[in-house]
C-alpha cells in the first residue's frame, strides 16, 4: 500500500487554508480570522503546536461558524472545480489503485478530490455535518491512531510526505519513506 499525505504532497499548497480564502471571498468578515489562521499554520508545520492545544485553541474558531458558512454538499464541488488544478503531475506517476490518502483535511473536502482522482481509501479529520463539530482531527500522533484502527497491520510499502518531523511515525512504519519538495521526490527511508 502506498500512503501519501495531501497538503504540499499531491496538492501543491495547503488546501485548508486555500478554503479559507475560498469561504473569504464568500464571508468577507472572516478576514478578521486571517492573522489567527496564518499563525496557527506557520506553528503547525514548526511542530510548535500539540495536538491537544490545536484541538483546545483554534478547534472552537472553525466550530462556532462553520454552519454558518458551510454547504456541505455543494461548497467541496465548487472549490475542487477551481483547485484540482493543485494536484501535482508527480501523483499520477506514483498512483496505485490500493493508495491511501491521510491528511489533516476535513473529510468533507477529501470526499470530493478523492472521489475525482479515483482514490478509494482516504483517512481524514472528521466534521460533524449537523453539529459543525470537529469529531477527530487527523494531524500528527493521530494519523497512525487512524491508520491502524482502520488498516490494522497492513504495510505501507512508500510513504509520501513533505514533512518527516510532522509524519515521523509514518516514516517509522513504512518500508520506503520519500519527502516531497515541491514536485521533487527525495527518498528518506
Amino acid at each position: 500500500m502506498n500512503v501519501f499525505d495531501f497538503d504540499n504532497t499531491i496538492y501543491d499548497g495547503e488546501s485548508v487554508l486555500d478554503m479559507f480564502f475560498f469561504y473569504i471571498a464568500r464571508n468577507p468578515w472572516l478576514i478578521k480570522h486571517l492573522g489567527t489562521v496564518l499563525k496557527a499554520f506557520k506553528r503547525y508545520k514548526k511542530g510548535e503546536v500539540s495536538l491537544s492545544e490545536a484541538l483546545e485553541r483554534y478547534a472552537p474558531l472553525v466550530e462556532k461558524d462553520i454552519l454558518k458558512i458551510v454547504d456541505f454538499e455543494n461548497d467541496p464541488k465548487v472549490f475542487w472545480d477551481k483547485h484540482i488544478k493543485k494536484i501535482k503531475t508527480l501523483y499520477s506517476d506514483l498512483r496505485s489503485d490500493d493508495d491511501l490518502i491521510i491528511t489533516a483535511s476535513p473529510d468533507f473536502s477529501m470526499e470530493e478530490i478523492c472521489k475525482r482522482l479515483g482514490i478509494k481509501h482516504c483517512l481524514a479529520s472528521r466534521v460533524n455535518r449537523e453539529t459543525g463539530r470537529i469529531e477527530f482531527a487527523n494531524l500528527r500522533e493521530n494519523k497512525i491512531k487512524a491508520f491502524l484502527e482502520e488498516y490494522g497491520d497492513t504495510e505501507i510499502e512508500n510513504f509520501y510526505t513533505d514533512s518527516p518531523e510532522n509524519d515521523a511515525v509514518l516514516v517509522e512504519r513504512a518500508k520506503h519513506a520519500f519527502k516531497v519538495s515541491g514536485y521533487e521526490v527525495i527518498q528518506i527511508k
